[in-house]
């Protein structure tokens, strides 16, 4: 008998050693669905491994099939955490039900309140403004306002614009749909397309090409595009005009994480967003890709803070998801393509 229960004390043990083994071993390691590419987060993941000891393995993809595979794969899903640019694919993920709440004061004291879901289901990492690019030799800094000039007459046939299929024009409509309403904004990029020089076209270093040209004098571009483009050719007659600086200020977006609904390790996910939110981390996450640290303590890198300092609007990213439908049909009806 004494036999017998010893026996059944020892495989308890040996259990719960297995389970304990299972868990911390699971613990030292968090997967990640990235829609920003390998060179852009690989020395971050690297730093937060050599920080923390725990593993990053991660899977890169475009946002809509990573969102579409973290779907179809459920509760099976290998991903702890979601990473994207935009504020309205993750705003998308969250309303899926594919990210859950969490609760961290460290994010919270990181990321400010207009640039994480008020629900806490994702976080930004990093500032992307969109602002105005203009031709130095045919526009002054004193011809120029804010977004909504840019459909005054005076813009006739001198304004460049993306396509309105890309994220980044139906977040900034979503936006200025929250600040504005559907048909004071409506009327506005109305106005736009009366003033375009030329179709939309595909992709923001395209318009600021032709801005350089001649083909128009200004466009709206994501600033990081404005970095790459004149670290590869200097003399180009650019120069970026924060708009809106008397009222609103600039559209920023973000990009950012949150934790999976079924993650398998989410204190190590969470650890590692709260990692990417660190003064230490801040500018290996933004300095990177030539975007602006959501951390306040963090100084932004030399390179982009020599374009001059902004006053950013504040309403919570979270309406450009909220928004984008809406603002995708009145893209529609004012004809941007």
């Amino acid at each position: 008998m004494p036999s017998a229960r010893l026996n059944r004390y020892l495989t308890a043990m040996i259990c719960c050693v297995t389970l304990f083994t299972a868990d911390a071993s699971g613990a030292e390691e968090v997967v990640v669905y990235s829609a920003r590419i390998e060179q852009l987060i690989k020395p971050m993941f690297d730093a937060f491994t050599k920080d923390s000891g725990v593993a990053v393995k991660f899977v890169t993809d475009k946002e809509g099939p990573l969102l579409a595979r973290l779907k179809a794969e459920g509760k099976n899903t290998p991903a702890d955490v979601l990473l994207t640019t935009d504020a309205g694919n993750l705003w998308e993920a969250a309303r899926e039900g594919l990210l859950r709440p969490v609760e961290s004061e460290i994010l919270e004291t990181n990321v400010p309140a207009h640039l994480r879901d008020p629900l806490k289901r994702w976080f930004g990492l990093s500032i992307r403004a969109r602002t105005i690019v203009y031709n130095t030799n045919k526009v002054k800094p004193s011809d120029l306002s804010t977004y909504e000039a840019l459909a005054d007459p005076k813009w006739k046939n001198r304004l460049c614009i993306r396509t309105s299929k890309k994220v980044y024009n139906q977040s900034l409509v979503a936006m200025m749909i929250a600040e504005h309403g559907e048909p004071k904004t409506e009327q506005i990029v109305k106005g736009w397309i009366t003033n375009l020089a030329t179709d939309p076209l595909s992709d923001d270093t395209k318009a600021m090409e032709y801005v350089a040209a001649g083909k128009c004098d200004v466009t709206i571009v994501n600033t990081y595009y404005y970095g790459r483009l004149m670290k590869k050719d200097p003399k180009l007659p650019l120069a970026i005009f924060w708009p809106n600086q008397d009222n609103s200020g600039v559209h920023v977006n973000i990009s950012g994480a949150g934790v999976t609904k079924y993650a398998h390790h989410p204190q190590a996910a969470i650890k590692l967003i709260e990692f990417l939110s660190s003064e230490k981390a801040q500018n290996l996450f933004a300095d990177v890709n030539m975007e602006y640290p959501v951390n306040s303590k963090v100084k932004t890198d030399p390179a982009v803070a020599a374009w001059g300092s902004f006053k950013q609007n504040t309403i919570n990213v979270n309406k450009a998801g909220e928004l984008q439908a809406e603002a995708v049909k009145l893209m529609d009806r004012a004809g941007y393509k």
